[in-house]
């Protein structure tokens, strides 16, 4: 991450990055004034991401320690495709079943790969942990940049930690679905998940997620490394187990592409069918978390862009391949709309396999995956933050700016934002 240079004003960075990226130089007899310039160094002919940040006015504090594939690693796990689709497979299922679920998918990722383009062009240019509000200074006219950039800016916070905040609940009530895979007899599971139980559980994940973060964070990238390959894993012995066994058979491929029933939403198909693709758009609504992270890696100004663009076609594929043999083996829609837990997936998965302890095996690789999607939420959420605090925007910020040099985590922005989602 990065602080303020000592002596701007709260918006005197911004500034400053404005007369940088038009190329106009400070020039001064004073030894301790920089001159702003993005062109070419007289040392070495090149800029380190260091000197470019030094250029928007901020100064460096963190290391810079992520290579292009492990940005991509986290962009991947900050998505969690298999899990994200997983916890929220209810929406489009009752909002019109096969054809929602898999048609919608893949036409919101096509719209998120549109975005993920642009706002990777747009990253390449000002590659800092602000992320779109700094982006929306530096491209919004003089006259509102000021407002505009404010308003992005508390909507790019409240939006990371929303996310953040569901990515957890959601991992709650996911949890309490696969305990209940175990029967205490015919349908009906051993948890109860009273709300107080509920609440508990997401306490305790909320807390693990923020220790890990803050406590592991020179070991975040090894992490986000083995979370893809244990997701691939996982997902590999998903599709091959529910595709095999299949207890209860198969459905026609014309039913699993071209079946839609919007008859359980009680809605008009159009509606039921658009209210069907929150399930695809909660799965990509973190493409843009990976930009508050742009100030520890090596080259932001490329590896961040590429790593968006990336995860998007390998979401949408990996997507694919989890939920098309998911539908090839659903139960019948309407004994799935009236799951009291609207948690569809791991009612499938059992229908399929038939055994209790099978189903939990084959869902626990979605369980530990969505652990590691929220500690890196958590970190995320907490750089962007912090980068919204440098600049004077959220009241405390003095505090919430400071980054702890042991642990190289702005943890004071860390912990108040987990207050928040507590």
């Amino acid at each position: 991450m990065a602080a303020a240079v000592p002596g701007k004003a709260a918006f005197g960075t911004q500034s400053d990055a404005f007369a940088a990226d038009n190329d106009l130089h400070h020039r001064s007899v004073g030894k301790d004034d920089r001159k702003f310039s993005l062109g070419v160094r007289e040392d070495d002919g090149h800029h380190s991401a260091d000197d470019l940040l030094e250029a928007m006015g901020y100064k460096s504090e963190l290391l810079r320690s992520r290579s292009t594939l492990q940005v991509a690693f986290m962009s991947f796990v900050l998505a969690s495709i298999p899990y994200g689709l997983a916890t929220t497979l209810y929406y489009p299922m009752v909002g019109g079943g096969p054809a929602n679920i898999i048609w919608g998918w893949f036409a919101v990722s096509l719209i998120i790969l549109c975005v993920a383009s642009s706002l990777g062009e747009i990253t390449s240019v000002y590659p800092t942990s602000g992320g779109v509000y700094y982006q929306t200074f530096m491209l919004a006219p003089s006259s509102y940049r000021l407002i505009m950039s404010w308003i992005c800016g508390w909507a790019f916070v409240v939006g990371n930690v929303t996310i953040t905040l569901a990515v957890n609940f959601g991992t709650t009530l996911f949890f309490a679905a696969c305990i209940n895979v175990f029967e205490s007899e015919p349908e009906v599971g051993i948890f109860a998940a009273e709300p107080y139980q509920v609440y508990l559980i997401f306490f305790a994940i909320t807390l693990l997620c923020n220790a890990v973060s803050a406590l592991g964070n020179r070991w975040l990238p090894w992490l986000d490394t083995f979370a893809i390959f244990w997701t691939f894993a996982g997902l590999i012995c998903i599709v091959i187990c529910v595709l095999a066994i299949a207890r209860n058979g198969r459905h026609e491929a014309s039913y699993v592409f071209g079946e839609f029933d919007p008859s359980n939403s009680g809605w008009t198909a159009g509606w039921s069918f658009c209210v069907g693709l929150l399930h695809a758009a909660y799965a990509t609504s973190s493409t843009g978390m990976i930009i508050s992270m742009c100030e520890e890696v090596r080259q932001p100004a490329s590896q961040v862009p590429k790593a968006m663009v990336a995860t998007i076609v390998l979401n949408t594929i990996a997507g694919l391949v989890f939920l098309i043999p998911l539908v090839f083996v659903m139960p019948n829609q309407a004994d799935l709309a009236a799951l009291v837990s609207a948690q569809p997936v791991p009612v499938i998965i059992k229908s399929a396999i038939g055994s209790s302890g099978g189903t939990i095996a084959l869902l626990i690789p979605l369980l530990v995956l969505a652990l590691f999607c929220g500690i890196g939420c958590t970190t995320a959420s907490s750089r962007c933050t912090w980068a919204f605090s440098r600049d004077g925007a959220i009241p405390g910020s003095k505090w919430w700016k400071q980054v702890n040099e042991k642990l190289d985590v702005p943890l004071n922005a860390m912990m108040m934002i987990m207050v928040v989602e507590l």
